[in-house]
């Protein structure tokens, strides 16, 4: 016997929930957005710019405050998109009383990993608190943090019913995977494909609703715990082949091979190879942490998600690699890493984005301070970071900064990088992302002050 497909009909709907989609499809309902981060926000401008009276949910004053000013603090949402929201009635709050009078909730709230690095469910449950509270009948509460499969039936479920709300009869429940990808000029809410999956069909159908007012395409699967999974498929794909091709990098560097030369010739392959490219490891909001979620979930079955762990302990293992890397260029050329002068590149995980969650070039700062180096950062983007007690502030990139550094690790390749005055200035380089190649060809007398991991 398999299972039905989802999509293949639309079911009978008792007769709360065909209110709620009926208002869902209507010229304007009312949505909330719970919390106003790089999801919420992005999906809050989109379903206010398709007509939706959307109110901002987040427990944050100054931010909510900043957002009714239009300033936007998500490098997605420009100023300009923010004041058409604004115009066309959306405004941030921290009172969760507007939440019993909207047709639709959407939970965009963080989920971090503990310091146990187990999963930390915090932010979710308060949202859902709150949520539960004004909860009321015909009205469709969504999922879209990533969490272990089982999560929206196993903690938003029993919550609504503990006020008397049965799901799939009374209210809509659903998972809705984010799929935001930062800095991405291509791929936005809009024309990326959207995963729903529902207490129930009826709830389908109804999450469904409320996501073609803004998106081209829906994907409806089975149940809330199959889209859960199909999010941590997503991630896990990239962080085992981003481990794969990080040990690449080390396999080839034990090998005496350039990888990016490896790498290159392979993906002129037109079939059976995808293209990923090593660098000084695994950072932001999603690939470093969302896995774990799956291997702990796992633990309750006794079941060991091994790509996983092995996964996860080679990309572990890279921002030590890149200290090794230039510990060993600083040794061509007589000086040891304490004492030495460093200038870092790049603070956040990703290039062209203000993020610095996860990021490895934490990590790599973090090493290099306790080999003694003297490190100085820059970063186009992040004017600051915190290492434990210590602020480090961004210096200014000038030609004298690069010059005055022993060694310049370019840590995130972003585009506002000067890389041809970058190569010209600096002694002594280590390119963790192969960002100055372009450079390198239009310079090849300078190549040999570049060291590759």
């Amino acid at each position: 016997m398999t299972a039905a497909d989802p999509a293949a009909a639309t079911p009978a709907l008792p007769p709360a929930l065909a209110a709620c989609r009926d208002r869902l499809e209507g010229e304007r309902p009312r949505i909330a957005i719970v919390g106003l981060g790089y999801v919420g926000l992005p999906l809050a401008m989109e379903l206010s710019l398709a007509g939706a009276e959307v109110v901002g949910l987040d427990v944050t004053p100054s931010l909510c405050a900043a957002l009714n000013a239009g300033r936007s603090h998500v490098g997605d949402v420009s100023d300009q998109v923010l004041a058409k929201a604004l115009d066309r009635g959306f405004r941030a709050t921290v009172d969760a009383v507007e939440l019993a009078t909207c047709d639709a909730v959407v939970i965009c709230v963080p989920t971090p990993l503990s310091k146990t690095r187990d999963p930390d469910l915090s932010y979710i449950l308060a949202a859902a608190e709150a949520v539960a509270t004004h909860a009321r009948p015909a009205q469709l509460v969504v999922l879209e943090s990533t969490t272990w499969p089982g999560t929206t039936q196993e903690v938003l479920v029993p919550m609504l019913a503990e006020r008397g709300l049965v799901a799939g009869q009374d209210i809509a429940v659903a998972f809705s995977p984010e799929r935001v990808d930062p800095s991405n000029p291509r791929y936005g809410i809009r024309n990326t494909p959207k995963v729903v999956g529902g207490v129930t069909p009826a709830c389908t159908a109804v999450v469904s609703a409320l996501y073609r007012r803004c998106c081209d395409t829906i994907v409806p699967v089975s149940s809330t715990s199959a889209a859960e999974t199909v999010k941590l498929l997503e991630n896990v794909f990239r962080m085992v082949n981003i481990g794969l091709v990080n040990e690449f990098a080390l396999i080839c560097r034990e090998l005496g091979l350039d990888v990016w030369e490896i790498i290159d010739a392979a993906s002129t392959k037109p079939f059976g190879f995808m293209r990923f490219v090593p660098g000084p490891g695994l950072g932001g909001h999603c690939i470093p942490v969302d896995p774990h979620y799956l291997s702990w979930k796992l633990r309750s079955h006794q079941f060991p998600a091994r790509f996983v762990e092995l996964a996860d302990a080679v990309n572990a293992r890279m921002p030590g690699h890149v200290v090794d890397v230039v510990t060993e260029a600083l040794n061509d050329v007589g000086r040891a890493v304490r004492g030495s002068r460093l200038l870092l590149l790049g603070l956040a995980y990703k290039r062209d984005v203000a993020d610095v969650r996860e990021s490895p070039a934490l990590a790599v700062l973090e090493k290099l301070l306790e080999r003694g180096a003297a490190v100085a950062v820059h970063d186009p983007l992040v004017a600051q970071v915190r290492l434990g007690e210590q602020v480090w502030q961004s210096v200014p990139l000038t030609d004298e900064e690069l010059a005055q550094a022993d060694c310049v690790v370019l840590l995130t390749d972003h585009g506002a990088f000067d890389t041809d005055r970058i190569l010209a200035h600096s002694r002594l380089l280590v390119d963790t992302r192969n960002a100055l190649r372009g450079a390198i060809a239009r310079a090849p007398a300078l190549a040999s002050r570049v060291r590759r991991i």
